[in-house]
C-alpha cells in the first residue's frame, strides 16, 4: 500500500523477479507520486554517490546497513539508466537525473510499474488490514480486498497533502507493531522573533557549523550551507539539525544550538588568529577583516549585535572586545523556538522499531506475511538522497523475499 518512492520500489522489483506474482498498489491519492515530485527543489535527488549507515539515524546501524548492501547506490544508479534515467553527480555526492526535473524520475517509474504488470489502484485509500486465516482483508473505501502478503509503504508523516499522513502507523500499531514517537525531520527551524537577528539576513547563505547541545553538552556538530529567512534558518545544515533538536525535544531533555562561522576551528584558534592578525596589520578595521572571511552582510550584524564600533581597527581593538568576538564566532547562539511542522518536512524521524523487521526480508516479527518499507519505519537520512535510497533499499529486500517466497522468521 502507497506508491510514493519505496511502494513503486517494491512492486517493481517484485514483478521482475517473479512474474507470476500478482501485485495490487493502492494509493489514496488520485496521481500517485506527489512526494517524488517536489523533492530535491523538483529535480528529485534521488540518491548519493556514497550512502552507508552513518548517513542515517533512528534504529540501530547494524540493521540498517545490513539493509543497504542488500542494494547499493552503485545498483540504483544502474536500475535508473535501465529505466532510461541516467544520473549525474553534484555537490557533496548528490544524483539527479540528467534533465534536472522530478517528474522524469516518476514517470519512469510508474511507467516500468505498467510494463512490469503491476496493477496501480489510485484513490484507494487502505483504511485497515486485518489477518484472516494466514491472509489479509484490505479494507478500503471502494471495498474490501484479499491478499496473502501485505506491504506497508505509507511514509510518515511529512508533506501530509502528498498522502503521507500517518494513517500507515496506526494499521502497522493494530497489526502489534510499536511506535517510535515521530516528530518533523529535515525541516526548517523557527527562531525566536523577538531576537531579529535573522530578519536582518534573510536570503544570506554561508558555511557553519551548527553544535547541537544536549544535557548541557556537545551531543553531535553538522557542517554545510545554512540560509537565514526571514523566520530562523534552513539549508542543509539546519535541516540536517533540525532531528536532533526535535528528538530532545520530544524526549524532554535541555537542548540548544550554537552556531560557529568558522567550522572546525575552537576560540583558542580563533583567539589566536585575532591577535595575530593586530600585530600584522594594526590599521586594519576589524569589520573588513572578519568581512574577508564572511558574507559582509554578516559580519557587520555580528559587530552591531556585540555593540562593537564598525570603524575599530586592531591597533585600538581591545582584548576584552577581541575575545568577545572569538568566542561568539564559534558559539553563536540559536534561539530556536520550534520547526515549520509537518508541512514543511522533508521526512520524518521515528516511526515502526526497526527491530520489529527481519532485515533479510523486511517481513514484520510480529506479523507474519506483513512487509515495512520506506519512511514507516524508524529509520532516517540527512539530506543528500539517503532517505531515496532507504526507500529504493528496502523496497528491493522485501520484493526478493515476496518473489521467493522467503521463510518467514
Amino acid at each position: 500500500m502507497g506508491a510514493g518512492a519505496a511502494g513503486l520500489a517494491t512492486a517493481i522489483f517484485t514483478r521482475r523477479a517473479n512474474p507470476r506474482r500478482s501485485v495490487t498498489i493502492l494509493d489514496s491519492a488520485k496521481k500517485p507520486g506527489a512526494k517524488i515530485l517536489v523533492s530535491g527543489g523538483s529535480r528529485c535527488n534521488v540518491t548519493n554517490s556514497i550512502v552507508t549507515e552513518r548517513d542515517f539515524w533512528g534504529g540501530r546501524s547494524t540493521i540498517i546497513r545490513r539493509v543497504l548492501r542488500q542494494f547499493s547506490a552503485g545498483e540504483t544508479v544502474a536500475f535508473f539508466r535501465d529505466l532510461g534515467v541516467t544520473l549525474h553527480e553534484e555537490a557533496d555526492g548528490k544524483l539527479f537525473p540528467d534533465s534536472n526535473h522530478a517528474r522524469d524520475v516518476l514517470d519512469a517509474l510508474l511507467r516500468e510499474t505498467r510494463a512490469c504488470g503491476a496493477m496501480l489502484l489510485s484513490a484507494h485509500r487502505a483504511i485497515d488490514v486485518e489477518p484472516m486465516d494466514g491472509a489479509f482483508r484490505v479494507v478500503t473505501a471502494s471495498g474490501d480486498l484479499h491478499a496473502g502478503s501485505v506491504v506497508l509503504a505509507t511514509g510518515g508523516q511529512s508533506l501530509p497533502k502528498s498522502g503521507s499522513d500517518g494513517g500507515g502507523f496506526a494499521i502497522a500499531q493494530r497489526l502489534g507493531h510499536t511506535l517510535v514517537p515521530t516528530t518533523p525531520a529535515l525541516v526548517p527551524l523557527l527562531l525566536d522573533a523577538a531576537d531579529g537577528f535573522h530578519r536582518e539576513l534573510s536570503g544570506v547563505s554561508h558555511d557553519v557549523e551548527i553544535a547541537v547541545w544536549i544535557d548541557g553538552r556537545v551531543s553531535v556538530r553538522l557542517s554545510g550551507a545554512m540560509l537565514w529567512t526571514h523566520f530562523g534558518i534552513s539549508g542543509p545544515v539546519a535541516l540536517n539539525a533540525s532531528r536532533h533538536w526535535m528528538r530532545a525535544q520530544i524526549e524532554q531533555r535541555p537542548v540548544r544550538l550554537t552556531v560557529s562561522f568558522h567550522p572546525g576551528a575552537s576560540f583558542e584558534e580563533i583567539d589566536a588568529r585575532w591577535s595575530d592578525r593586530a600585530r600584522e596589520t594594526p590599521r586594519a578595521t576589524v569589520q573588513s577583516t572578519l568581512a574577508a572571511s564572511l558574507p559582509s552582510s554578516v559580519a557587520a550584524a555580528i559587530m552591531d549585535r556585540l555593540g562593537i564600533d564598525r570603524t575599530v581597527t586592531f591597533a585600538h581593538f581591545a582584548r576584552d572586545d577581541r575575545r568577545r568576538l572569538a568566542r561568539a564566532l564559534v558559539e553563536w547562539p540559536l534561539p530556536i523556538g520550534g520547526t515549520r511542522g509537518y508541512n514543511y518536512a522533508e521526512v520524518t524521524a521515528g516511526g515502526i522499531a526497526l527491530d520489529e523487521i527481519d532485515p533479510a526480508t523486511m517481513e514484520s516479527r510480529v506479523c507474519r506475511g506483513l512487509y515495512l518499507v520506506g519512511e514507516i519505519l524508524d529509520v532516517d537520512g540527512r539530506i543528500g538522497g539517503f532517505n531515496f535510497q532507504w526507500a529504493w533499499s528496502t523496497g528491493f529486500v522485501a520484493a526478493r523475499a515476496l518473489a521467493n517466497g522467503a521463510p518467514r522468521a
